[in-house]
């Protein structure tokens, strides 16, 4: 195993446990019968060239070390989806909540959206992971925002590669009017959320009792 795999392995660690701990939180809401704030979480451990480009752009020496892990806060990624922006400052006081990780800083990109038009929240952390070399506390961030913001921010991700964040005029300004879109977006779904949720509700139970039905059709069918 060489380097940059021993040094990657804490983080690929905290990634897994973190998400079947978020996953874990969302599906604790259906057990209570209670709208889940959470629609689903993803995670990533940042590729080696992603690495590469972000120590070239803080200054800091390309290679496996303590250094390198403090200074770049999104080696370990998590990121968590939502329906409504409200269910943002939801999520964010469960996770300050908790007693197996530590939120050292927060950055409120909704509130005080970047002049891109990017908005989300992050949340970096300290997590312990278990190690057979001993415990190691891996610093990770979690993203959260709603389902209309991971769109745009997809988006603007690829544009970025594309363009070096160099964007032409027209391309950051449709951006711009993009993001104001979706948010704009979120803030209409916000104010029927209630009956969204109902809708929501009443085709999940439709669709369970239909697959009842044909569950018992096909055994009543059965030679």
């Amino acid at each position: 195993m060489g380097q940059w795999d021993v040094f990657l392995s804490p983080y690929k660690q905290a990634v897994d446990e973190l998400k079947v701990k978020l996953k874990g939180m969302r599906s604790q809401f259906g057990i209570v019968n209670a709208n889940s704030p959470i629609e689903f979480v993803t995670g990533r451990v940042k590729p080696l060239a992603s690495i590469y480009d972000k120590s070239l752009l803080k200054g800091i020496p390309f290679e496996p070390s303590d250094k390198l892990g403090s200074e770049l806060q999104d080696i370990a990624g998590v990121r968590i989806m939502c329906q409504f922006v409200d269910d943002i400052s939801t999520v964010t006081q469960l996770i300050r909540q908790r007693d197996d990780m530590k939120v050292i800083e927060e950055k409120d990109y909704i509130t005080n959206s970047k002049p891109s038009g990017y908005r989300s929240h992050h949340m970096i952390i300290e997590y312990p992971v278990e190690t057979v070399q001993g415990r190691k506390i891996v610093v990770a961030e979690i993203q959260i925002r709603t389902l209309a913001m991971n769109f745009w921010a997809s988006i603007e991700h690829s544009l970025n590669y594309k363009y070096k964040g160099e964007f032409p005029d027209e391309i950051k300004d449709r951006l711009q009017n993009a993001a104001e879109a979706a948010f704009r977006l979120d803030e209409e779904m916000s104010q029927i959320r209630s009956e969204i949720q109902e809708a929501q509700a009443y085709f999940n139970e439709y669709k369970d009792d239909l697959a009842i039905l044909n569950n018992s059709e096909k055994e009543r069918d059965k030679p």
